[in-house]
């Protein structure tokens, strides 16, 4: 049976009218996590109030050796 671990990245995206996360910050952390042998599986927004995000949760797994 193949085992699994589990890392979540939270991104903060807050500004004043929604934020704005950095695109080449946040490909660079998806790119060394993927050479680590990290697939990402999931991206979920965060919301605040008054339905703004807050947070990018991008979700990760890879298989125990």
């Amino acid at each position: 049976m193949e085992k699994f671990e589990y890392k979540t990245l939270f991104t903060d995206a807050k500004g004043v009218f929604g934020g704005k996360v950095d695109q080449y910050s946040f490909q660079n952390e998806l790119n060394e996590l993927g050479s680590q042998g990290w697939e990402l599986v999931n991206t979920v927004a965060a919301a605040q109030s008054y339905g703004s995000t807050r947070w990018i949760i991008s979700i990760f797994k890879r298989k125990i050796q």
